[in-house]
């Protein structure tokens, strides 16, 4: 039998081939071509039938794929309206990040949303959204940066007792930022998220663990930092007496690693979901049941983990050098999805730059460069999908802030402050962003305030444009 004879099934051309394997077996078993046929058929009618076992089980294995990835192109039309979902800090909110989160909110996997009061506009899902949906993962809806997040060290040092110059020359000396940037290999440490099994699991992941091991420890551009201030606790908590302590806070993601994660798996969702609405390509999503979903979460856990151990290793580093040990330590990743129980059902929530604020659980919402942040403890709000913003949310973006801010009058903000800044870009001016205090005065039923903190020396990238 030749493959023009299975032409004739409507087969696609690797079924073609297992078919054309399989027709082989069964001549060679002394079976006619009309009886291969019929066989054929009933294989391509059933091929759950199949699957188990035998001479046609390969076949049926990729009838089964082909007919998963028919039905999820089958789902990918959007819903005619989105659906309703709550807005905090509606007076904070610019009209592109409605929009996309009206988008998100057609997606046939969509059951619940929520935007925080420091979303703007960002790729697929806003910045600051939250989205639940049922059995599905969406790259773009964790963001590029996987698993960016944010960590505080309590110190048992008073603020005033480390000066500007000796916090600079720490900071210089202990941290790394910038694309591709890491530490000279002599300087390198070492962390246990580096020997997990998993990196060998999939081929993507075998091909980056070069990249996360020379990058592990450091911090990338745009709005990551590391910086010393001043932590205020009005009364004990985190296992701390009530008063003020130098602290130092990190906003730091996983590096190079992450980026070429998310950028795979966003390609992979997108040839799922070849039919998707132009305005919601970037939203397109993995389902959980299938290897690619599984593939994606796999690998989007493990850069969480990186992400929390560049943290781990920054702070270890600066502690190390003062020659203490933390009092207190609290992170929180802001760019992931979790699987959680909402109402009746498990969903797979999507934190694009949210912090998570379920009853009890602790977080950090930082300002800008020159601005107060918050140490928070979550209230657990089901309409939230117990979250909270993550930051104070840009009112400028990256080109109109280099555009229009003048360095001048930037300087003049951080120096009111008592701000040092090393590094750091004009596109990171406080004027930047929203008003970190309005931001958090617009969920006061999400989460309660329990210590601020605010910065004395700052270190970033250097962004398009030094201040």
């Amino acid at each position: 039998m030749n493959g023009k004879h299975l032409v004739t099934l409507g087969l696609e051309k690797k079924a073609i081939a297992l078919a054309q394997t399989a027709a082989t077996q069964r001549e060679t078993a002394g079976l006619s071509r009309d009886d291969i046929l019929n066989e054929l058929r009933a294989v391509q009618q059933n091929p759950a039938a199949y699957a188990a076992g035998g001479v046609y089980a390969p076949l049926a294995a990729e009838l089964l794929a082909q007919q998963a990835i028919l039905d999820a192109r089958r789902g990918s039309d959007l819903r005619a309206q989105p659906l309703p979902y709550p807005t905090w800090g509606a007076d904070l909110i610019d009209p592109g990040a409605w929009r996309q989160m009206d988008v998100a909110m057609r997606l046939p996997v969509s059951r619940a949303g929520a935007l925080m009061p420091d979303a703007h506009v960002g790729y697929g899902l806003p910045i600051g959204g939250v989205l639940a949906t049922e059995n599905a993962v969406i790259p773009y809806g964790v963001g590029v940066d996987i698993g960016c997040s944010m960590m505080l060290s309590v110190l048992p040092i008073q603020p005033g007792a480390l000066g500007t110059e000796e916090a600079t020359t720490l900071l210089l000396r202990h941290t790394r930022f910038g694309a591709g940037v890491a530490f000279d290999k002599r300087d390198r440490q070492d962390h246990e998220v580096l020997h997990e099994s998993t990196w060998n699991d999939q081929p993507i992941l075998r091909h980056l663990f070069d990249k996360a091991a020379t990058q592990i420890g450091t911090s990338g551009s745009g709005n990551h930092f590391v910086e010393f201030g001043t932590l205020t606790l009005p009364h004990a908590d985190l296992g701390v007496d009530p008063g003020e302590y130098l602290a130092v806070l990190s906003h730091s993601g996983s590096r190079g690693f992450g980026a070429q994660v998310a950028g795979h798996f966003t390609a992979l969702a997108e040839r799922h979901h070849p039919t998707l609405a132009p305005e919601a390509k970037k939203l397109a999503w993995l389902p959980l049941d299938h290897e690619d979903g599984q593939a994606y979460w796999q690998a989007m856990t493990l850069a969480g983990r990186y992400a929390l151990a560049n943290h781990h290793l920054i702070h270890t580093r600066l502690a190390r050098a003062l020659n203490v040990t933390p009092l207190a330590q609290v992170s929180n990743s802001h760019n992931l999805a979790w699987k959680q129980q909402v109402g009746d059902q498990e969903l797979i929530v999507h934190r694009k730059g949210a912090t998570p604020a379920a009853p009890g659980q602790l977080g950090l919402i930082p300002g800008s460069m020159a601005d107060p942040g918050y140490v928070i403890r979550g209230l657990g709000h089901d309409g939230a999908l117990q979250s909270a913003s993550h930051g104070a949310g840009r009112q400028l973006g990256r080109k109109a802030a280099a555009s229009t801010l003048n360095k001048k009058d930037v300087q003049a903000y951080l120096t009111t402050r008592g701000v040092t800044l090393i590094g750091g870009g004009i596109d990171e001016a406080p004027q930047a962003y929203k008003r970190i205090q309005d931001v958090i005065a617009r969920q006061t039923d999400l989460v309660n305030v329990i210590a601020s903190f605010q910065p004395r020396v700052v270190r970033m990238d250097t962004g398009s444009e030094d201040i």
